[in-house]
Parts: structure tokens; sequence; C-alpha cells
């Protein structure tokens, strides 16, 4: 067999055929492999810049803290003393990186180009690519073609790759209120992200049952409102410690402080923030979602958000606004008061549109771009149209339409109602969220140019950390795939299964613990395990 590009009743044969595709994943944009193939030896192999890169990659610890990372990827036994080490008449391999921008030194943004091109052929590897964060994708697709022998020797075949992202947007959702999940858990996971060319943290880090963040601003939120205030919290030192460690992988955090409903633990460090509820004409001694008849609410949240956009730095911000509870603000004679000073009557769908978008003004006065939940949307709140809607409701008939009516109204739209992976089935169920199709819906070219990608949700009800990797992966892979290859050349779970199958071996060889797809082995199963 000469070279192919990598189309469907291809992707088979040579599935079949040759083991040095097996695990890419996911799938490049085009792919041309060869059966010719090149040794490689650990104590012969080095990363270079390109010669004519001296400018451009000065100083750039990114990326050479990247070639550190990646080297034992590569090469997985060095470590260990499993690999066999080469004859003195092995020739060297070298992987020389150009980049046509210096951007080593600030964070991914929605603006951040991943494209590369990687070209592997005799005694070389070559990849191109605009900015360091393509850089990182290219090394994590050249890490994934290395293939180790029986005998514990290293090969790459002869490849093209020209590769580049479907949506710029590709995220995992965590929720770290529910269930604490410890610092190592959460950059384990930014680590198996980094495989899948995930590139969005979504840090649903605070809710109803407990506030782990620790507020400089307002201490009393986690030290009343964690389940421990020293053991279940985030510091100041955590938080940058994930954000330094996504960056390094060129993983965006964005972070969620949802409000009005949702806020119970809020309410443990901030008094006077939740609606006092009321049963007949007294107080019933609960509270409900945050008071927004009340002007010290919002003094509240324009110093507590502008503390956590100063510390999160990526440009957008999740606000959250979705499942609010009606009930206690209808049971409270001051908010009844209030809506009938507003001329709300008695719909509070407009009392939620009158507090969300306070808060919405309140992010973008801090130069934050908005995500909110899609009920913001369905109340016909009145935001700006740079707010991003994120869709987490239905069936697909139901988020299809839902899509449609978002673009057509000119707003950016986020999908992740197909993708609520706590959600668990017996069997292959990866094979729904591969089978999605984030842009069939009813709209036009322009209306679907406005869906920015789409995210996994990993809702912490029955997760921590004694079962989150293997619940999300590899199952979360077939998302990755469908926001990032070509949905022309990957609309087969069939033919993708092979690939899968080995991608969950070399997950688990990199010690993530992703679960089985299916009866076999792997043979680094018991790997760190």
């Amino acid at each position: 067999m000469a070279s192919c590009t990598i189309c469907l009743p291809a992707l088979m044969m040579l599935v079949l055929d040759l083991n040095t595709v097996e695990s890419v994943w996911p799938l490049p944009q085009k792919l041309a492999i060869s059966e010719e193939r090149y040794p490689l030896s650990p104590t012969h192999f080095n990363f270079y810049y390109g010669e004519d890169q001296a400018s451009i990659m000065k100083d750039c610890s990114l990326l050479d803290s990247a070639f550190t990372r990646y080297f034992p990827l590569i090469f997985p036994d060095l470590t260990s003393g499993n690999g066999v080490l080469p004859s003195t008449e092995e020739k060297a391999f070298s992987l020389v990186v150009t980049m046509h921008q210096k951007d080593c030194d600030g964070y991914p943004n929605e603006g951040s180009s991943e494209r590369y091109q990687l070209n592997v052929s005799a005694g070389q590897a070559v990849l191109n690519s605009d900015t360091v964060w393509g850089a990182l994708r290219g090394l994590e697709t050249f890490s994934q073609l290395v293939q180790q022998e029986e005998d514990g020797t290293y090969f790459i075949n002869k490849t093209e790759i020209e590769d580049f992202p479907s949506f710029q947007y590709r995220g995992i959702l965590l929720d770290t209120s529910r269930h604490f999940l410890p610092l190592k858990a959460i950059l384990n996971t930014l680590d198996a992200m980094a495989y899948s060319k995930f590139n969005v943290f979504h840090w649903h880090i605070v809710d109803d049952p407990s506030f782990p963040y620790q507020s400089r601003t307002f201490p009393d939120l986690s030290s009343k409102g964690a389940y421990h205030p020293m053991s279940h919290i985030y510091t100041q030192s955590d938080v940058r410690r994930v954000l330094t460690h996504a960056r390094l992988r060129g993983i965006r955090v964005i972070p969620e402080f949802d409000s009005p409903g949702h806020t119970q633990s809020w309410g443990k460090g901030q008094p006077n923030l939740l609606t006092p509820c009321y049963k007949g004409s007294s107080p019933s001694g609960t509270f409900g979602p945050i008071n927004p008849a009340s002007a010290l609410s919002y003094i509240f949240m324009s110093q507590f958000l502008k503390e956590v956009t100063s510390v999160f730095p990526d440009p957008y911000f999740h606000l959250g606004g979705d499942e609010v509870n009606f009930s206690c603000w209808q049971s409270n004679p001051d908010v009844r008061a209030f809506m009938q000073k507003m001329g709300f009557g008695k719909d509070y769908t407009k009392l939620e549109s009158f507090y969300m978008e306070n808060i919405v003004n309140i992010t973008s006065n801090l130069n934050k771009t908005s995500i909110v939940w899609q009920d913001v949307f369905d109340y016909h709140e009145r935001i700006p149209k740079d707010t991003i809607l994120h869709i987490w409701k239905g069936l697909p008939a139901q988020y299809k339409a839902e899509t449609s009516r978002m673009t057509k109204a000119g707003h950016r739209v986020l999908l992740g109602a197909p993708w609520y992976i706590n959600h668990i089935a017996y069997g292959q169920d990866w094979r729904i969220s591969y089978n999605v199709q984030p842009l069939n819906f009813s709209g036009t070219e322009e209306q679907k140019k406005l869906v920015i990608g789409g995210e996994v949700s990993m809702w912490g009800e029955y997760v921590d950390a004694t079962n989150l990797s293997p619940r999300l992966w590899p199952r979360a892979c077939a998302a990755a795939e469908r926001l990032w290859s070509d949905e022309s050349q990957t609309r087969s779970a069939e033919a993708a299964f092979p690939r899968l199958q080995a991608f969950r071996c070399s997950l688990l060889r990199r010690g993530v613990r992703a679960e089985p797809l299916s009866p076999g082995h792997c043979s680094d199963e018991y790997r760190g395990i």
C-alpha cells in the first residue's frame, strides 16, 4: 500500500493493516499515511525549533515544558526500564517545531488558532503551526503516531497531516459542589482532556450543597458554606495551580458562579443575600434564591464578581441562570411589593429577567463575555447580543429547535444537551454521543456559524474522585472527535470503534482509569492501578 487520505471505507482497512493509526484520536482533518516506517529510540530522539525560529521561540517556556512532558508519553517504557536500548548504528530522529506567532506568555482564548501541519519522513518530523496552541495539538498527534513493537522497540510511519478543529469550543464541565473533587482529580482530568484535544474546562465550582471557592473578599462564603472549611476548599493557590496546569495544555478555564438559584450554600456565609420564604404571613425559617428585590444583593454580586473575574483570566464567564424556583419569591411580601412596583404583575419570569439583566451588565462592565443557561433566553430576557447561550435541555428535536431560535436571534450557542454523560446506560452509550450532529438544525449558514461548539457535562450528584475518571473516559472522547474532526469522515461509530478501543488502551497506559468498551484486554490495563 502506498499512501492514502483517510476516508470512511479506507479507515477500517488502515486499522486492520497498520497499527500506526489505531490510536489517533480525534481523527485529523486530513491524514495521509504510508507503510514506510522509521525506527525511533529515546536515546536518539530530540526536539528542535526551526532554524529561523530563534526570535519567535526564545524563552518559550510553555513549549519547552511540553517537550519535557511529551518525551515520556512518546516513550512510555523509558522510566519503567522496559524499553529496548538501540544499537550504536541507529540513526537520530528529530521533531522540528516551527510557529508563526509568538504567543507563549498568554492564555488561550476564543480566537486562538489550533491549526497545525505535521509531516513525518526519514530522520525527522516537521510540525508547523500558527500558534503555540496548535503546536501543542500537533505534539499530541505525534505522540499518538508513535507505536511500540512487542519487543519494546518504537517506530513511526511516514505521515502527512493537516489538522484543525471543526469547533472552537470543546469543553468538559466538572461539578465540584455536590461532591468536592480534590485538586489532583482536576489536574488529572486536564491531562486527559489534552490527550483528546478538549480545550475548555468549565468549572461549575459552587452550587446549593457547598461553596468550596475561597474568596478573598468574602472568606465566610467557604468557611461556612464548604463541606469542611480546611479540607474541602479551593484556595487562591489551588485556583492558580489549575489555571497554570490548564494553560500549559492549551486549555481555557471558564468558571461558573450560578445565580440566582442554586445558591443555598452562599447564604450560609453571606447574611441577607437569599430570599426569606414565608408560610402565610410569617417567615418559615427557610430561604430561596438570591433576593432580586434587595439592593444589597446587587452590591454584593458586584463586589464578588469583580473579585472572581480578576482571578480567572479567560474572557468568558458563566453566570448560570437556570432552574429558578419561584415559590419562595411568591411567598415573600417584600418581593411581591417589588413586583407590583416594577409592573411585573404575577409573572415571576420577569423578576428573574430583571435580576439576570443586572448581573450580565455587571459582568459586561468588567470586560467579560457572559455565558448563561438557556433559561435566560427562554424567559425573553434583554441581554447583550454577545451573550453566549448554553443549551442543556431536551431531546434532539427540542434542542435543535432551540438552537434554531437562538441563532436566528443572533446569539452564539454552546451545545450541551446531548452530552450529559453523568447519565449512564449499560453498553456502549458513547455511540449516542458520537452520532450527534451539532449543525443539524433548521437555519441558514450564517446561523450555523453561531454554534461555537459543545460541552460534555459531568454533574456530581453521584460522582466523586473514586469514579470520575472511569465514568468520564473514554465516553467523553466521542464528543471530542465530533467537535474536532470532519463530520463527513467520522459518521460511523462502527468504523470509529477500533480506534477508540485502542485509544482507551493508550489512556490506560498514560495513567487514566478509562473504563472498557467491550470484552477484551489492553497490554497495559493494570498500569497505575
